[in-house]
């Protein structure tokens, strides 16, 4: 099956105003102005009133917390007492609320153009051990393609940690299934639909155990590792605390500065700690959303790339920012910056770079990301037919400032799974009800 997507309105690729070619799940031609396919095509698709761009990669995010969205006592607060808010309502967690929860973020993420995810699940309640499976599950009768991280935890409250003792797993436990996982999920093939990274919560939540020998296992397994890093100055002065040092030096410490890593949030770094995590080639997951839900800081996205520090976006948990949407989150990656930087200094190109190509390197993959020939056709597809964009000039950075939040089309490995702007078979309205009831279950 051959299929021209023929004479975008705009496209974020170079030499490809004429469209392109999908064969087979790849992209098997790109082509210049009033070009045509060197073999005939099995379908035409007339893209003149579409903005085409790579699928989006969401390279931070929790899916099972879109159950606690807005939840009314953890309003108002930073992370450390937001956290302890919400870890007690998510000891509740069950096989069902997790499993519609991701079918649910996915199901977001989809419609924002976002064609790969990586989750961070590191809440395992009884009941819960395998909720890698669950949203292993869930991914493939979605079809997007997932980096599901394996978190942990296993300092609790009484440990001198934050979560509380029922949500918390011992040692041994964590690293047998964290190989478990790997052997049952990780496929590091071009195209995989699949993969398995490993990911202790965070510095104030697991042991330095915990973290030196998940970057062991990492290591010798050939995966990524992920953790949420520098995302408040709470956090630096706890690691202070209790190991010592700050948290890039602990992350050293532990083996985890080399270009396996990537981090959540990555704020509060010093000028020394950010050429550090350059010439390691450590990744960023830069999150706006929820930085400035939670008023954690301004990561400092644009010295972090120009040091070497491949960036991408993340949407983050629903509970912190409340949507799973990475159109939004580039927007608001572009206001936030600016902010920092100035305007002349971060443009609409940079933060689409930052939601494809970035967040593709953050992942490790090479082979999405990017419109060209060779890549998996994985393409979102944007119309400008809203009175938002009314009188636009430029349509790619119409995109970002007048704020598309909702893709017409979403192609994943050369299947439609967006079309004319809802998911080709699924319920969206049954979904949402089940989730609704699975979120009025956990909280009362």
């Amino acid at each position: 099956m051959r299929t021209w997507i023929k004479t975008p309105l705009a496209i974020l690729a170079d030499d490809s105003v004429g469209g392109l070619v999908v064969e087979d799940g790849i992209i098997a031609e790109c082509l210049p102005s009033g070009g045509v396919p060197a073999v005939p095509c099995d379908d035409v698709l007339d893209a003149s009133e579409h903005v085409v761009l790579p699928g989006l990669v969401n390279t931070h995010h929790h899916f099972y917390q879109t159950l606690t969205r807005a939840y009314g006592p953890a309003l108002d607060k930073e992370l450390f007492d937001w956290l302890k808010t919400l870890y007690p309502v998510w000891a509740g967690l069950t096989p069902e609320y997790l499993d519609v929860a991701t079918r649910l973020a996915l199901a977001e993420l989809l419609l924002s153009g976002c064609t790969t995810a990586a989750d961070h699940h590191y809440v395992f309640p009884g009941g819960l051990e395998e909720a890698v499976d669950i949203q292993a599950g869930a991914a493939r009768d979605m079809g997007v393609r997932v980096t599901l991280t394996r978190g942990s935890m296993n300092l609790s409250v009484d440990d001198g940690g934050l979560p509380p003792v029922t949500v918390v797993q011992d040692g041994d436990v964590i690293l047998a299934d964290s190989a478990r996982v790997i052997d049952a999920f990780h496929d590091s093939a071009a195209g995989s639909m699949t993969q398995i990274a490993l990911a202790p919560c965070s510095p104030f939540s697991v042991t330095r155990e915990i973290m030196s020998d998940t970057a062991a296992l990492a290591a010798d397994r050939n995966v990524r590792l992920h953790t949420h890093l520098a995302e408040t100055e709470d956090e630096n002065a706890f690691c202070t605390e209790m190991f010592g040092c700050r948290p890039l030096d602990y992350l050293e410490q532990v083996g985890w500065l080399n270009d396996r890593t990537w981090l959540a949030h990555g704020i509060h770094f010093t000028p020394d700690e950010i050429s550090r995590l350059g010439t390691a080639g450590v990744g960023i997951a830069h999150c706006p959303g929820s930085n400035m839900v939670l008023a954690s800081g301004l990561c400092p996205a644009i010295d972090l790339e120009r040091a070497g520090a491949p960036v991408g976006l993340g949407v983050d948990g629903s509970a912190s920012e409340d949507a799973s949407n990475l159109m939004q989150e580039a927007r608001q990656a572009l206001q936030i910056q600016r902010l920092r930087y100035g305007a002349a200094s971060v443009s609409h190109k940079d933060v689409l770079r930052w939601a494809t190509a970035g967040s593709a390197r953050c992942l490790g993959r090479d082979d999405i990301g990017t419109i060209a020939v060779g890549k998996q056709a994985d393409l979102a597809m944007f119309k400008l037919d809203e009175p938002r964009f009314s009188g636009a000039g430029d349509p790619l950075a119409a995109l970002i400032l007048c704020g598309a939040h909702r893709a017409d089309r979403v192609m994943v490995g050369g299947d439609w799974r967006v079309v004319d702007g809802a998911i080709a078979g699924l319920d969206i309205y049954a979904l949402m009800a089940r989730h609704r009831d699975a979120a009025r279950a956990l909280i009362s």
